[in-house]
């Protein structure tokens, strides 16, 4: 039976699954302003402080011991390789925002999840047979979207895709270096390498100026403290309880939550192809969580 701390877990994961969805939106406006590795150094920076006082909070309640000192040497280290692989899903998917839809790029960045254990076959897992059926499903649903009728792929999507390949390693790369470390200073560390990464770029390449980035403060403010500080938060909170497929497959909503937000605040308009794509890779991408959850259940006898 679902008892009421998994309902409000799950109600948790949907809230977040909505913040990350029209995340979308407010990296599409705010680079009406700033560039796009202004706009993410600023927003991981913001994501990265907003963590602090949790972590302070939660620090003073655990005594010190050589484990935790252990666990934070490895904060370091994993910071340096999540942070990494964090900027380059984070770069590729706000650059391919310049280019796109809200929409398109929320549902193409959620292929992370049927990528996921496919990339796992380069560590010799096996994926199961139903996630082989959501990979095609979502592939025919990229096609949909993304592919057009000449067989050209937009530049936009093209880099989002890519992108959502870096999403994947890096969910990889948490959930090995997860039971290793301490979890919010490791999202928190891999916030701030992403923000000096991006930092460094945007010196480069783009022009910062305080006036610009004022002018995309609430965008930025809504990126880094909403999508970045507080849904991770509530992701954490949540998970203490949640089914882990009940997660993964509430959270592939973000990208209809991108689509809904793009539709409502930015006036995106999917055309029926583009529609019929969505449905046929949110499909896909919950056909592949289902199916690890059906084939753990034990028969009742």
């Amino acid at each position: 039976m679902i008892n009421n701390r998994t309902i409000k877990a799950d109600l948790l994961l949907l809230l977040t699954a909505t913040i990350w969805g029209f995340a979308f939106v407010a990296q599409r406006v705010g680079m009406e302003s700033v560039g796009p590795f202004t706009f993410n150094a600023v927003r991981f920076a913001l994501g990265s402080l907003s963590l602090l006082p949790l972590i302070l909070l939660l620090q003073k309640r655990q005594p010190h011991n050589e484990q935790h000192e252990g666990k934070n040497k490895s904060v370091f280290w994993g910071g340096l390789l999540a942070g990494g692989a964090l900027f380059a899903g984070a770069s590729l998917q706000q650059a391919g925002l310049v280019y796109t839809t809200a929409g398109k790029a929320g549902f193409i960045t959620g292929l992370y999840v049927v990528i996921v254990p496919l990339l796992g076959l380069f560590w010799h897992q096996r994926p199961r047979a139903g996630t082989w059926l959501g990979a095609i499903l979502a592939a025919v649903g990229l096609y949909f979207l993304s592919i057009t009728r000449e067989f050209n792929i937009s530049f936009g999507d093209l880099l989002v895709l890519i992108g959502a390949f870096f999403w994947a390693g890096h969910v990889l790369l948490i959930g090995w270096l997860a039971p290793r470390t301490n979890s919010l200073k490791l999202a928190a560390a891999q916030f701030a390498v992403c923000s000096l990464l991006s930092f460094l770029t945007a010196l480069t390449i783009e022009t910062i100026s305080i006036a610009s980035v004022w002018q995309a403060a609430i965008p930025i403010f809504y990126g880094g403290i909403g999508s970045v500080g507080i849904a991770y938060t509530l992701q954490v909170i949540a998970q203490r309880d949640a089914h882990p497929a009940h997660s993964a497959i509430i959270l592939s909503l973000e990208g209809l939550f991108a689509a809904i937000g793009g539709w409502l605040l930015l006036g995106e308009v999917l055309s029926p192809r583009g529609l019929f794509g969505c449905a046929l890779m949110l499909a896909g991408m919950l056909f592949s969580e289902l199916s690890g959850f059906f084939s753990k259940q034990k028969p009742v006898i």
